[in-house]
């Protein structure tokens, strides 16, 4: 018999499990929903010094009363940091840990990522321990303001008003406290459960293994596997059955598994669709110049000013990873492209490492674009800046105030809204909200067909704006093409859509 305990996300108690414990009960398993200090259980008050470890401690004291060999850990949301803890000094006792739609928080990690409020991260963060409630974080004041916490898709109503009104503050010491472990926990059998519509998708982990980021490697072992929930971040309130369902599987150790095989080219290092000619190429710092003429080291006689179009790569990605974006044969082949049609094309790698790296990263590229104009061989009030996948967020300052000099903004399979679970992304990094500054800047959008539906709701949402204030986008579509479908694959509408899309950009450089 299979015992299971859950552990539920912030400002929730045991209460949010109760269908999914009936499910799991009904098949004859052990069930314990947890109720932590401070989450509504009168026995268990919190007081000023309740945190992280308060929470490890009520686990592991739960896990040594059970008479059970091993039991499953479900954490959902902040509870995979207690249950990450807890497995960590009980290893032994532990058979699986589910990971229901949250993260993997490592050593010295702390859950204030979750909160999605910039002005309560920011009070946390210099917190002086001042007296009053200053301890504790408040919920969400309404069913509405959920959503701000992860996606409320699926849920009930009235389950969402329930979830409204039962929730609880939240002690700030659990959020602030890192998470410490020894390194026992990361030997044990794990699965994960990604809601689809919370941001999260079996094809985003396999995208981060391909990449290579020594974070994601591990998700490619035998003993982790996967499921997907076509739900929101509350898959025990919108998909009781369902997730009740897919904890008994995961603790039967089913699930898919991530390959890493060593022997398969990763897709985002596969060749370019088109066979572009070499040119000249010259590396500044951080960035690339793709130049028209030969591709002798020679100057040709033309030497410009040629108009230029900068590529900006999403992310995020690991620093470790090598080769970087700029030496990914997918953005040397779009450089080289339009370095065919008489522009400059720049490749510049930017810092976007993290999800909470988005400032930075934009202070790389507006760099870069400096960088480039400044070169007497690109005319400086004739460029064009090109986003891709999750570096479509760059684009937000941009579209909110374009400078004269730049003449398109052109974005391919981009993500256009953060996802609901990347509570670190500052409100700026919204093109849907700045979209509405663009005043006429023409807009190159390719849409793939197979696009993984998260993203292609935030370009809906884009299109949605951007025809509310009339600003031009010519949408290119590539019939059947995935993400990253430039190295994956050779169909003629694929490479058609790429041909169609540099020109327009060129043509509104010329323009």
């Amino acid at each position: 018999m299979t015992t299971f305990i859950l552990v539920a996300g912030a400002h929730t108690g045991g209460w949010i499990w109760r269908e999914v414990a009936a499910g799991l009960r009904e098949s004859g398993a052990q069930v314990h929903p947890v109720t932590l200090s401070g989450m509504g259980d009168p026995g268990r008050p919190a007081g000023p010094g309740t945190d992280l470890e308060t929470h490890i401690d009520e686990l592991l004291l739960l896990i040594d009363e059970l008479d059970a060999p091993e039991v499953v850990l479900v954490g959902h949301c902040y509870g995979i940091h207690p249950v990450l803890g807890a497995a960590d000094r009980r290893p032994e006792r532990v058979a699986r840990i589910v990971h229901l739609d949250a993260g993997m928080p490592q050593h010295g990690d702390h859950a204030l990522a979750l909160v999605p409020d910039e002005t309560v991260r920011a009070r946390l963060l210099h917190r002086s321990g001042a007296g009053g409630d200053d301890w504790l974080i408040p919920p969400p004041p309404s069913p509405e303001a959920w959503q701000r916490w992860g996606s409320v898709a699926g849920i009930p109503s009235a389950a969402l008003a329930r979830l409204a009104e039962s929730a609880e503050p939240q002690p700030a010491g659990t959020l602030i406290q890192p998470l410490r472990l020894t390194g026992a926990v990361s030997a044990l059998p794990a699965t994960g459960v990604l809601c689809t519509g919370n941001g999260s998708s079996i094809a985003m982990v396999e995208g981060l293994v391909g990449l290579g980021d020594p974070r994601f490697l591990a998700l490619a072992e035998p003993r982790v596997t996967f499921f997907e929930l076509d739900t929101g971040h509350w898959p025990m309130l919108s998909r009781a059955q369902e997730v009740a369902a897919i904890l008994l599987r995961a603790a039967a150790g089913e699930g898919h598994r991530v390959s890493a095989a060593v022997s398969e080219r990763p897709a985002h290092l596969r060749p370019f669709l088109l066979d572009v000619p070499e040119r000249r190429r010259e590396r500044i710092g951080r960035i690339d110049l793709h130049l028209p003429g030969d591709v002798a080291d020679e100057p040709s006689g033309d030497e410009g000013p040629w108009p230029a179009v900068v590529f900006v790569h999403g992310g995020p990605v690991h620093p470790g990873v090598r080769p970087t974006p700029r030496d990914w044969p997918g953005f040397v082949g779009y450089a080289r492209l339009v370095a065919d049609l008489g522009a400059v094309g720049v490749t510049p790698d930017h810092r976007l490492h993290d999800l909470a790296d988005f400032g930075r990263a934009a202070e790389d590229v507006a760099e870069a674009v400096d960088l480039v104009r400044a070169d007497p061989r690109v005319d400086s009030d004739r460029v064009a800046l090109w986003f891709f996948s999750v570096g479509g967020l760059l684009s937000a300052d941009w579209l909110a105030a374009p400078p004269p000099w730049l003449r398109c903004v052109a974005a391919t399979y981009p993500v256009l809204a953060p996802m609901p679970n990347w509570g670190l992304v500052d409100a700026r990094f919204r093109p849907a909200v700045a979209v509405r500054g663009a005043e006429g800047l023409p807009f190159v959008l390719t849409r793939v067909e197979s696009e993984r539906t998260e993203i292609a709701a935030t370009v809906e949402e884009f299109l949605a704006a951007a025809k509310e204030c009339d600003t031009a986008v010519e949408v290119i579509d590539v019939p059947l093409g995935r993400h990253g479908f430039e190295t994956t694959d050779r169909s003629e509408g694929a490479r058609d859509a790429v041909e169609r899309a540099a020109r327009s950009v060129l043509g509104h450089l010329r323009g």
